[in-house]
Order: structure tokens, then C-alpha cells, then sequence
């Protein structure tokens, strides 16, 4: 009972511990305009919508799991004879727990797109982009479906809603200001060979999100990331995808790493599917490094759709309190293709 008792509460440390950072997407190849302004524009077709739902929890939180739903659009228009301008709109809904805390936010997003390297005669085109985000966003709380120390009926042993609560907080932050901005380099050697890697920064300007009073001490810590990834051929039809993502955000730290297998038809119709393996790497309770979950990938790729799903299974301490169960995500993207003048070669994320 004891050891029980001591894992549940960890779970509930690590779960508050979440509430300081921004939510994440395990497929992070599958949300680029969350993971770095940069990816602006990063498609081989004239725009792309993006749709990802995530839920976690919901094995010990019941219904009051943690959500994270986002959308993004993004499209771009050629600039000379091999640049581009890219832009976009990314929106996040993101609820958790039982105080229903729920962030939001909605950034634009803009990058420049130069060509290094490409065309006749040359063995890959290359682009460096940069990229930033600038938006609003707000935090918030339902303090009536929560319960303080203060509303405790000792006499009766139970909870009383209807006693004051002792506290003075609001139950919104102040609207803010959010100023995001990242680097990308990628390479494309060949139809199923690239390479990419990135970095960007998220809240460079400490936005204020104090639930005490307006203007408050309390402000988001600046996020970093560095990413990399791309595709190795085995054969004609069958190729690995590696990718990698560590981000950090105040005291913590998470790493996300892995592999998608990719089978193709190589049809004029292509279809190709799927599967891989994706491993976590955090920061525990008590400063040292933990593994709380591995992932499952599968994505089903049809013409200009590509449909994306996911499963973690909790590791570690999490598994007794969550019998292993932890999240699952979907990810819908959808390209629309390029004219001949326009169409660019770009990585497969």
C-alpha cells in the first residue's frame, strides 16, 4: 500500500509539475508550426492544414483528462527566382486535470525561405529558414470544482463547498503577448533521402501569467528546442525516418526519439504506410533522468493526406497507478499541391 501511495502521489507531482510547461505533442513531426516557426512553409505543396488532438490520462484522471487539441494553416509564394515567403496560423486548446486549467493561445507565423543549393547540375537543394510567431494567448482556472484545506469540515469529516476558501486568486490571467522565432536547415538528396535539423526559442519576452493580480511576478519560462531528422533509403520502396526532439523549459527537460518505417507502392496513385517506435527522456521528481513512456507511431499516407495515430505505454513509476495506459494522439495533415512554378522539394517530416 505503502509503495502504491508513494507512486501516485509522484504521478501527482509529475502531472502539476506539467501545468509549468507548454503542452507537447509526441508526434512532434506531425505539429511543426508548434515545435518551430521555421517549419513555416516546410511542404512540398502551395498550403497545408494541420489538425492534432492529444489525450492523456484519462487511466487514473478519469474524465477529466489532460486534452490538447491544435490547428495550424500555412501556405507560401515564391519570392525571385528560388526563395520563398511562407505564412500561417497556428491555434492551441489545452485543458487539464480536474481545476479544468485551460490554455490558449493563437500565434501568426511568418518565414523567409532562402535557397543555398538546387537545380540543374546540383546533387541537393538546400534551404535555411527563418522563422517567428507573435500572438496572444490567456490561462485559465474553474476554482468551483476544486477544493481547499480551509473547506474542510473536521466536525463532519467531509468536504463543504460552501465554506469560504481562504483564497484571493483570479480565475483568469491577462491576455498576453507571445514572441516565438527558430532557424531550419534541410537538404534533399534524392525522392526518399534528406536531412533536416533546428532550433527555436518560445516566449523570448516572458509573458506575465499571474492568476493573483494583474501584471503579477509570475511569468512563463523561455522554451528552447533542437530538433533534427530526415530519411535514409533501404530500398526502392522501403525507407526509415529517425528523428529527434530535447526541449527544455525552466528546470525541465524532455527528449523525444525515434524511428517510422516507410513502406510505398510507388504507384502514379501512391499510398505508403507507416510504424514505428519513439522513446521519452525526462527529468524525474528528484533530478535524475527517467523513461515514462515508449510510443507507438502508425500513419497512413493517401495521396494528399496523411493520417496519423499513436499510443504511449507508460514505463517506470507510472505503471502500477496508470496499468501502463498513457496517451494517445491523432494527427490529420492535408497538402495541396503545387504548381509546376511553385512546387518545391521538402523533407518528409
Amino acid at each position: 500500500m505503502k509503495n502504491k501511495l508513494t507512486t501516485l502521489l509522484a504521478l501527482l507531482f509529475f502531472s502539476i509539475n506539467l501545468m509549468a510547461q507548454d503542452p507537447q505533442f509526441v508526434q512532434f513531426y506531425a505539429s511543426p508550426l508548434q515545435l518551430n516557426p521555421a517549419m513555416t512553409g516546410v511542404h512540398p505543396g502551395k498550403w497545408r492544414a494541420i489538425a492534432n488532438y492529444r489525450e492523456q490520462w484519462s487511466s487514473f484522471l478519469g474524465s477529466k483528462p489532460f486534452k490538447t487539441l491544435s490547428a495550424s494553416f500555412d501556405m507560401k509564394s515564391r519570392i525571385g527566382r528560388g526563395d520563398y515567403l511562407a505564412y500561417g496560423v497556428t491555434l492551441l486548446r489545452d485543458q487539464a486535470g480536474s481545476s479544468n486549467y485551460l490554455r490558449q493561445t493563437g500565434d501568426l507565423s511568418l518565414s523567409y525561405m532562402k535557397q543555398l543549393d538546387g537545380g540543374r547540375g546540383s546533387q541537393a537543394e538546400q534551404f535555411l529558414i527563418g522563422g517567428a510567431q507573435v500572438g496572444f494567448g490567456q490561462h485559465t482556472l474553474d476554482y468551483g470544482s476544486l477544493w481547499f484545506s480551509s473547506q474542510f469540515d473536521n466536525g463532519v469529516e467531509q468536504i463543504d463547498r460552501n465554506l469560504p476558501n481562504g483564497e484571493s486568486i483570479n480565475e483568469s490571467t491577462d491576455m498576453f503577448l507571445n514572441i516565438n522565432a527558430g532557424l531550419l536547415w534541410y537538404a534533399v538528396f534524392d525522392d526518399n533521402q534528406s536531412l533536416y535539423f533546428g532550433g527555436s526559442l518560445s516566449h523570448v519576452n516572458a509573458p506575465k501569467v499571474s492568476f493573483i493580480d494583474a501584471g503579477g511576478a509570475e511569468s512563463m519560462d523561455m522554451k528552447w528546442v533542437i530538433h533534427t531528422g530526415g530519411e535514409l533509403p533501404i530500398t526502392r520502396q522501403l525507407s526509415v525516418l529517425p528523428a529527434a526532439a530535447i526541449i527544455g523549459q525552466g528546470e525541465n527537460m524532455l527528449a523525444l526519439y525515434g524511428a517510422n518505417m516507410r513502406y510505398t507502392n510507388r504507384d502514379w496513385n501512391e499510398v505508403a504506410i507507416r510504424a514505428g517506435l519513439w522513446g521519452h527522456l525526462v527529468k524525474d521528481v528528484a533530478g535524475g533522468m527517467a523513461t515514462p513512456a515508449v510510443t507507438f507511431s502508425a500513419i497512413l499516407e493517401m495521396d494528399r493526406w496523411n493520417l496519423g495515430l499513436s499510443y504511449d505505454m507508460a514505463t517506470n513509476q507510472l505503471t502500477p497507478p496508470t496499468n501502463h495506459r498513457g496517451a494517445f494522439e491523432l494527427s490529420l495533415i492535408y497538402v495541396h499541391p503545387a504548381t509546376r512554378k511553385d512546387k518545391v522539394k521538402c523533407p518528409k517530416l
